[in-house]
């Protein structure tokens, strides 16, 4: 229905991917084998750290704040996009619609300010080793982790409250998912302030996240040129490295999404950067991590060690 009508319906079909019948259930086996593997690792991590109390560090608290915000953007898109997948035709309640573009949007957002808080950790542990246990303590790291929270989940609030005042002529999300541009494509009413606020909610994010990690990585990058100690340079690129490779995979699988969003002649194209932007650092994530950091690396060696000797 594209009259300017109001639509009634709460239930919106799905567009989804065109699969011909002989890959779907490949495909369907694939993202079950992606997401059961995202699950193991992220929670492995996340329990790990937990439990390990010489882990009790704000390094990772920081990886934890990561994979459950993995956990939380991955959850919400990987099982109903298999469901989609075997099911016609793909139908979904408008309440489920925003539930899933909400998380999916704080699940973006989120990973941006959590790399940003990184990035100020990896900066005073090589800048300033011996303030960092004074400057980075726990109550530090937990404040702003909530910081990076709150901001994001106000921030999507009001990106999808703009969105849910609209009232509906369509009923057909062009897209494999729901984001907040497929919500607001529904109305056939005057977006602009949708519009507005959402490159505003861009560029702010982008920006800040570009400009904060761009800034202590060039400060990093002066200490280690100016001081010329190679124990300080193999630090600098042992636990900056795996930062800034799943930052840049993140800011340029989330640029691709943004960009082909005004490319309608691509929308497979677009629908497959955006499943990207949540799986791949979701899933290098703990094995980055793992493979840079030597205590984690330890204690996972360990726990493998003794569970092989039990066995």
């Amino acid at each position: 229905m594209d009259g300017n009508n109001s639509f009634q319906s709460d239930i919106l079909q799905m567009e989804g991917f065109n699969i011909s019948m002989e890959f779907t259930y490949p495909l369907f086996f694939l993202i079950m084998f992606v997401y059961l593997t995202l699950l193991i690792s992220n929670i492995g991590v996340i329990v790990l750290i937990i439990k390990e109390e010489s882990l009790h560090q704000p390094m990772y608290i920081l990886f934890c704040n990561l994979s459950a915000n993995d956990l939380i953007g991955n959850t919400v898109l990987l099982p109903r996009l298999m469901h989609d997948i075997v099911s016609t035709p793909k139908l979904i309640s408008y309440a489920q619609c925003v539930t899933q573009a909400f998380c999916s949007h704080t699940f973006g957002s989120a990973s941006h300010m959590i790399l940003i808080i990184m990035a100020v950790d990896r900066y005073v542990a090589i800048c300033h080793p011996l303030r960092y246990n004074s400057i980075m303590t726990t109550r530090t790291v937990v404040t702003l982790s909530v910081s990076a929270w709150g901001t994001s989940l106000l921030l999507v609030s009001v990106l999808l409250g703009l969105t849910v005042r609209l009232s509906r002529c369509r009923s057909i999300i062009l897209n494999a998912y729901c984001d907040n541009a497929s919500l607001f494509k529904l109305s056939c009413e005057n977006v602009t302030v949708n519009n507005i606020y959402g490159l505003f909610f861009t560029v702010l994010l982008f920006s800040s996240s570009m400009g904060s990690i761009a800034v202590t990585y060039f400060r990093i990058a002066v200490i280690c040129w100016t001081r010329k100690n190679k124990e300080l340079n193999n630090k600098a690129a042992q636990t900056c490295a795996s930062h800034l490779v799943l930052y840049l995979i993140m800011l340029w699988s989330g640029f691709l999404t943004i960009i082909l969003h005004r490319f309608p002649d691509y929308p497979d194209l677009r629908k497959l950067a955006y499943i990207l932007f949540h799986v791949v650092p979701a899933n290098l994530n703990p094995i980055i991590y793992a493979m840079q950091t030597k205590s984690l690396r330890q204690k996972i060696v360990q726990i493998f060690s003794k569970r092989i000797m039990h066995s």
